[in-house]
């Protein structure tokens, strides 16, 4: 079964972050070819969604409607509801992030 794969406008935002803070801080190129990267893992979903698990923040305030997937250090959380796979936070997995989720995805 193939899923439908959408990237939501914090999502967006948080691939422009992390784009610019490597174009920044490394190089245009890296910052282009990590882009590419997780992009790809965000749309390799579409066959394979549930091979995700529940982000342990989440899990620990009994939610259990999103799941994760990692690429490097960042985390693609996402939730599956019918047909789609909707793509709700691209994070960088070294910062802390349990109020984001919190924040973002319980409001």
């Amino acid at each position: 079964m193939k899923y439908r794969v959408h990237i939501i406008k914090d999502a967006e935002d948080d691939l422009f972050e992390i784009y610019s803070y490597v174009a920044l801080n490394d190089s245009v190129t890296r910052a282009e070819n990590l882009l590419d990267k997780l992009i790809e893992a965000c749309q390799k979903l579409y066959t394979h969604p549930h091979r995700g698990h529940i982000p342990p923040e989440l899990k620990h305030i009994d939610v259990y409607d999103y799941l994760e997937i990692h690429y490097k250090p960042y985390r693609i959380i996402y939730r599956i509801i019918s047909q789609d796979v909707h793509i709700y936070c691209i994070l960088d997995g070294r910062r802390e992030i349990e109020d984001l989720l919190r924040t973002r995805l319980l409001r």
